[in-house]
């Protein structure tokens, strides 16, 4: 048996007189378990290009949405070729497009930003779980 301080900030401190091995371990366990039950933001990607056909964008932008709901960051990334890189604006407006469709789960985070062949904007989820 030992004197083990356990509430060293409570006035006066209180001590107890236990098994000191077995007090640590109960406190780490106690520790793991309220580590499994928190949710950890994650920061998702995903991938457009300028000339997307509907359907595929349909799907992306159902990811998008399931990704905000789960609580997780999306980076939306728009991503260039050739001589897509010449009209930018057609990049753009896809991902006002993709901001429009998911308002209601999400907003923004950081504005659209070109970077050499990419262009990129991080979504947030509105309501943190």
């Amino acid at each position: 048996m030992d004197l083990v301080e356990v509430a060293p900030d409570a006035r006066p401190p209180v001590c107890r007189l236990l098994d000191y091995g077995k007090f640590r371990y109960e406190e780490a366990r106690r520790a793991r378990e309220a580590k499994k039950k928190q949710h950890t933001m994650q920061v998702k990607e995903v991938k457009y290009r300028p000339g997307i056909e509907a359907h595929d964008y349909d799907f992306k932008t159902r990811h998008v949405r399931s990704f905000l709901q789960d609580g997780d960051k999306v980076k939306v990334t728009m991503m260039f070729r050739g001589r897509q890189l010449s009209h930018p604006e057609l990049g753009l407006e896809v991902l006002e497009r993709v901001l429009a469709d998911v308002e209601d789960v999400g907003k923004i985070e950081s504005q659209p930003t070109r970077e050499g062949r990419t262009m990129t904007m991080v979504l947030a989820p509105l309501n943190t779980k």
